[in-house]
């Protein structure tokens, strides 16, 4: 029996999340809603951990669901004139434009479309973790393709890269400067880079039976998602893997939040209405300039072929991703998981979840679906 509450008017969302445990191998999950900057739907089920049920205060490693805590923050620092998303990186980080990437831009990034989509050089988990061998290594990367012809997804170097900006203009790393303007004023439950404190509330990942394996440890695209190997994925119940604390409490910006179902709606609402009293963190205009298509298609490798990025973030797709319209914007995460907001239908969404179904899995396309009915 789900744990929460729905609005009025909201009921098909709370169906269709108690269907999603006969439907799909679920083991414990979380959905939350607002609208108008209000919460109209939280709730919970199953199991967080063995021994230890779901509440509301429990989070999950989200992976790539990261991707939009990066980029608000980076949305946020263009919007206040303090970056600007089509000048070249070098303005703000000199010594990138080596190896001939002197045009690339921010945008580029956002888009996945800087032709730096995986690293040459072979990093350890501890170098990972200390940050700046992973910045040396940027630097010294050559582009596979000539940067904006193109688009592959970014993976981790994504986060490290807009990272590195945050970084140059504001003095933090991302996981920090978020908290500091975002997590910590507002009280969301996501972080890049899990506390110790907040270790109690963790979810404890599982791999649902069937899932695809990944290629082989030369294909690009698990050299994208591992990091030539260093990381392992799905890799869960080993050193390093994914239900690890040394991991979870690093900061890995393109793959490496943890958040709560209610922490991602939150931020989305956030975003796009504001919440609990206060304004919205995004104008209208911002908005506009994140959802302007930048990638779609076939990419480099042909992943993800339907989907449409925008700057940051996945935009509505009727073979991909079907979302409420073109003002939507989100990211996914490698478990299931999925946020967005809209400011047209004042909405902020977050689905979370432990058992790790497969890529673009319809769980969380369900419970959009449902939030859709629902506002007619």
């Amino acid at each position: 029996m789900d744990s929460g509450w729905v609005d009025e008017g909201f009921g098909a969302v709370a169906d269709t999340f108690a269907e999603n445990f006969d439907l799909f191998p679920e083991l414990g999950a979380a959905v939350t809603v607002y609208v108008g900057g209000r919460k109209v739907v939280e709730l919970w089920d199953g199991e967080a951990a063995p021994g230890r049920q779901w509440d509301g205060e429990t989070v999950v490693p989200v992976f790539s669901c990261a991707k939009g805590l990066v980029s608000l923050v980076v949305h946020l620092l263009a919007q206040q004139g303090r970056l600007e998303l089509d000048a070249p990186i070098g303005e703000y980080w000199p010594s990138f434009v080596a190896a001939g990437k002197e045009k690339i831009t921010a945008r580029m990034v956002l888009g996945h479309r800087a032709g730096i989509p995986v690293l040459d050089q072979t990093l350890s988990f501890e170098e990972i973790a200390a940050w700046t061998p992973v910045i040396a290594a940027i630097e010294a990367q050559k582009p596979l393709w000539e940067p904006g012809t193109s688009y592959e997804y970014h993976g981790h170097v994504f986060g490290f890269v807009l990272g590195e900006v945050v970084r140059r203009i504001t003095g933090l790393r991302p996981g920090a400067y978020f908290r500091s303007v975002v997590g910590d004023p507002l009280g969301l439950r996501a972080w890049i880079g899990l506390p110790a404190e907040e270790l109690g509330s963790l979810a404890r990942l599982t791999e649902a039976e069937g899932r695809p394996p990944m290629p082989g440890p030369e294909h690009l695209l698990t050299r994208i998602v591992t990091m030539n190997g260093a990381l392992v994925f799905p890799g869960l119940d080993v050193p390093h893997g994914w239900n690890d604390p040394a991991l979870l409490g690093m900061e890995l910006p393109g793959a490496g939040a943890v958040a709560s179902a209610t922490g991602l709606a939150g931020l989305y609402a956030a975003a796009v209405t504001g919440i609990d009293g206060s304004a919205r963190l995004l104008t209208a205009d911002t908005v506009t300039d994140a959802v302007r298509e930048v990638s779609s298609g076939q990419g480099f490798l042909g992943f993800d072929a339907g989907a449409r990025w925008g700057s940051g973030y996945l935009l509505d797709s009727a073979t991909f991703r079907p979302l409420l319209g073109a003002r939507s914007f989100g990211n996914d995460g490698a478990g299931g998981q999925f946020a967005f907001g809209d400011d047209e239908y004042g909405v902020g969404f977050g689905y979370v979840a432990n058992r790790m179904v497969g890529h673009g899995d319809a769980r969380a396309n369900r419970l959009i679906t449902a939030v859709r009915d629902c506002l007619g």
